[in-house]
Order: structure tokens, then sequence, then C-alpha cells
């Protein structure tokens, strides 16, 4: 027994010092490869300056502020002795998105998360996969003719909302009410997904309960995550299979998949069992799942298997529901904060008259545009992109930088296994882009002859933003989400008139929950309460 402990022993150690030996070698390979770029120094031992980037804290403003320090790009230490290269130059930013899927991929702990949660689909996918089926399966169910066939149905929510609005200002004796907006633009955010994405109305605003909800929900309660919780998300880091151990966040993470798996699955039977019976077909055909079900049959080459088609109605129905209610949510905060831009929007809106078609949203109403633009360019649902190397990169930059033995360089050696951050909520609002106005919520900026700096029309995502990013990976619903914004947003600006609870200067924070929310000070949960009054 005792030769036999002995010689597992010695198999143990073995690998231990394979494993240390590659590692090494890995190492050695990247530092000969990679330019090693200035940047912090470790404020941390094991965790480098990852607990400084927690996500309840203002990651852009550091970012932004090392870029300043540092250049346009340098490098931050990560987990255990990890090096993550940070991209803040726009020439920089659009060599590697024009590359991402097939050099930058999705890392290893990424791609766990994301099978757990949502499945295999579009998020998930990389390389030929991405490109071939994926995105061409999915691309017809965004088309301009797509989306102007759904655009009454982003209208059909807004007016069940003022409905109900207009029934809380009845019964109340000044004519105004506190609303707590941000559960009813997720109740909005909802119902259109899934009326729009799968032909099937959740009900949540007219009051039903949704199991969907529920599971989004228990990320924002459980908002104040434990010390331990926050070690082991930042050490699967740099060792995945950390992520197995069992956590609070992973249950969620878990439960959250077997949910929206579930509710996928029994639409899809449901959408089939339609289409053979040639039930509803016009309906069914204007859905995203039902152009997704009819292309996959009509070419081969685009057929989706269940998997594959419940994995796709998964992103939808976080990327429909998470997004675009956060995005709805910092609109009317910002309206609330600047009345008087809000008035303006008004009057245009009213100036109008009727209720614009998808082509007027588009073209008609550039105030409207203008808000919209500046909501996404200063709250992006989604603030930052990590990505793995898979392969040896060069990266030009638009202005050379000092590396860390004090030359200047105009581009940086990446070596296979480099880690790369694209902070995109740090570019969409740095001064060194944007201009000295960045931080401000400016609509004026998209109407006003060079309201648009040089530097940043060098930024090359849609309308010079990061928040759908760009390349191969260009958010497919961007159309789709924007045009939900505009109508919802122009039917509740143009009735009814909205002001922060406390005062022009409430503060507001944000609040982990599936993505960052925002939250008022002092509010349980996500709580945005406004006070609301009909326009009269």
């Amino acid at each position: 027994a005792t030769v036999r402990s002995v010689g597992a022993f010695n198999v143990a150690c073995s690998f231990a010092a394979l494993w240390a030996f590659v590692k090494v070698l890995k190492t050695l390979r990247w530092r000969l490869k990679t330019t090693q770029l200035r940047g912090p120094p470790r404020s941390s031992l094991v965790y480098g300056v990852s607990n400084d980037l927690l996500p309840y804290k203002d990651r852009a403003a550091l970012y932004e502020h090392w870029a300043k320090e540092y250049g346009v790009a340098y490098m931050i230490p990560g987990v255990l002795g990890q090096n993550i290269i940070i991209l803040c130059d726009p020439k920089a930013i659009a060599h590697f998105y024009a590359r991402e899927t097939w050099t930058y991929v999705r890392t290893p702990l990424e791609l766990k998360v994301m099978e757990v949660s949502i499945g295999r689909g579009l998020l998930w996918a990389h390389g030929e996969s991405h490109r071939r089926w994926q995105r061409k399966a999915l691309t017809p169910a965004f088309s301009n003719a797509a989306i102007r066939r759904l655009t009454s149905v982003f209208y059909d929510s807004a007016y069940k909302v003022k409905g109900a609005w207009d029934t809380t200002l009845e019964s109340s004796k000044d004519g105004n009410a506190i609303i707590e907006v941000q559960n009813w633009m997720n109740h909005i955010s909802l119902d259109t997904i899934g009326i729009a994405g799968f032909s099937h109305d959740f009900g949540s605003l007219d009051g039903k309960h949704a199991s969907v909800t529920e599971a989004f929900d228990t990320f924002v309660n459980d908002a104040k995550a434990s010390a331990v919780n926050e070690a082991i998300i930042l050490l699967a880091r740099a060792f995945p299979i950390i992520a197995n151990i069992p956590s609070k966040r992973k249950n969620m993470s878990k439960k959250l998949g077997a949910t929206m798996g579930e509710i996928s699955k029994h639409l899809l039977i449901r959408s089939r069992r339609e289409k053979d019976a040639n039930v509803k077909e016009t309906e069914e055909e204007k859905s995203i799942i039902g152009l997704l079900i009819k292309a996959g049959d009509e070419d081969a080459e685009l057929h989706l298997s269940e998997e594959e088609i419940v994995a796709q109605m998964r992103v939808l129905l976080l990327a429909g529901y998470e997004t675009t209610s956060i995005s709805l949510t910092w609109a009317l905060i910002e309206l609330s904060q600047h009345p008087d831009i809000q008035t303006r929007l008004r009057e245009e809106l009213i100036m109008f008259g009727a209720d614009p078609t998808y082509d007027q949203l588009k073209a008609n109403l550039p105030y409207l545009d203008a808000v919209v633009h500046e909501v996404l360019r200063l709250h992006p649902p989604i603030s930052e992109f990590l990505r793995l190397a898979v392969a040896d990169d060069v990266i030009p930059l638009s202005e050379p930088v000092r590396t860390a033995s004090g030359e200047m360089t105009d581009s940086i050696c990446v070596a296979k296994g480099t880690l790369i951050t694209i902070p995109a909520g740090a570019i969409n609002r740095s001064f060194a882009i944007w201009g000295p106005d960045a931080k401000e919520f400016k609509p004026d900026r998209w109407l006003a002859e060079g309201g648009i700096s040089g530097k940043a029309k060098e930024v090359q995502g849609h309308r010079h933003l990061l928040t759908f990013v760009d390349g191969p990976r260009t958010c497919l619903g961007k159309d789709f989400a924007v045009t939900e914004f505009k109508a919802v947003l122009s039917v509740l600006v143009k009735n009814f008139v909205f002001e922060m609870r406390d005062g022009p200067d409430t503060q507001v924070e944000v609040t982990r929950g599936l993505l960052p929310r925002p939250r008022v000070v002092g509010e349980d949960g996500t709580g945005v309460p406004l006070r609301v009054r009909r326009y009269e």
C-alpha cells in the first residue's frame, strides 16, 4: 500500500512538474513575442488590479485615467500573473474587430459560463460556425423588412404601459404618481421579445407571472455578491475549472439557463406544430423563430438542429429582454434629469403627429434619434469585452505609445494566448475621443455641424459607438433594438412628463444584475422611482 501511494505521489509530482514546465515555456514565448507595454502596478499580489475593476465600480473612468497616463494601448496586471492588454485606440480597435471570431475569441471561462446560461448559440459560436450558419440563418430575421413588420408590436407594448399608467394617474389626487419605471421597462422588453421573437405573449404587462423574469431578477436580488463569490469569479479567469465550484451565482446561471431552455423548447414545439398545421402562417413567419425555422426548412445548409434553435432562442430572450430594458430606463433617467431636453423631444414628437412608421422612426425624427444615440453612447448595456488571441498578430496604432523599456512604437506585437480588453464604455465617453463635453448628456452633438469630433469619427462602430461592437460580431439585433427603443420612448414622452422623485440632483448608481443596471441611491434591488404625470 505504501509503495502504491508513493507511486501515485510520484506520478502526481511528474504531472505537476510537466504542467509547470509547459507554463514556463508559454510564458517565455509570450514575453518574447508580445510588446511589453507600460501600465498600472499591481495593487494585489494575487488579483493584480482586478479588485479595482469589480463590476460595480466606475471601471470606465479607471480605464480612461490609465489611457491618459500610459497611452492608447497599455497593459494591466490580472489574476495570478496574467497580463491584459487594454486598447483605447480607434485604429487598433478597428483592426481587432475585423479579426474577431478568428484571431480573437471568447475566453474559456466566458464560453463555460455562456454554455451553462444561454447554450451554444450565436454568442457562443466563433470562426466558421459563427460565419457560415449562425449569422446567415439569423440575418433574414433582422432585415429591414422583418423589423418593419414588427414595429406595430413595439407600439402595442408601449400603449399597454400608457393604459396602465393612465389608470394609476386617474386614481391619484394631485394628478401625479411615483412609478418604479425599471420594472415596467422590463415588462415591455419581455412581452415585446416574446411576441416579436416567438409569437408568444408572456403577458407580464397584463400582470401575468413570468418564470423568466423571476430568473433574471434573482441576479438583481443577489447584487451584493459575497467576498467568496468574488474570489471564485476572479480566480476562475486564470483557472476556468474553478468555475465548476458550486456557488450561488453559478446556481443562478444554471437556473436561468434551464428556465430559458424550457420556455424556448415549449415555444419551438408550438411553432413547429402551428407550421405543420398551416395555422397562423403569416404571424408565424413574422416572428424571428418562424423565420429561423423557415430558413432551415428551405435551405439545407442553414438547417439548425433543435438544440441549436433553442440556443438561439435563449440568446434572443437574454439580448431582447436585458439590454433594451436597461437602455429605456437610462433614457427616462436622463430625460428626468434634463427637463429642457425632455420638453424639446416632446415638442418634436407632438409636432410630427401620429405614431411614426418604421421608416419615419429611422429618418424623420432627428431629435429622437439624437436622444436615443446619446443614451446608447453614455450608457452601453455591456461596457467592456475581453478576448483571447488564438494566433500571433501585429496591431497598428493611430498614435505611438511608449513601451515598458522606454521605446516608442506605432504597432504592438501580440502573441497567441494574450488577453485583450476593449473598454467600450470608456471609449464611448472618453475626453480624448469625444472632446471636453464627453461626460455630458448632450443630444445636440448628433445634430450640430462638427458636433462629433475628428477622433470620434475614427471609431468604426455603428454611429461611431462601440455599443453594438463592430466587425463580424456586430450586434445583429441593433436595428431591432433601436427601433423598439425609439417607438416606446416616443409614446411615453409624448404622453407623460417625467421627473426624479427627489429632485433633479438625485444620485443614480450602477448595481449588479445579470448586466449592470441603474438604481437610485438608497433604493432596493434596481429601484428607479420617477414622478410621472400626464402631459396635458
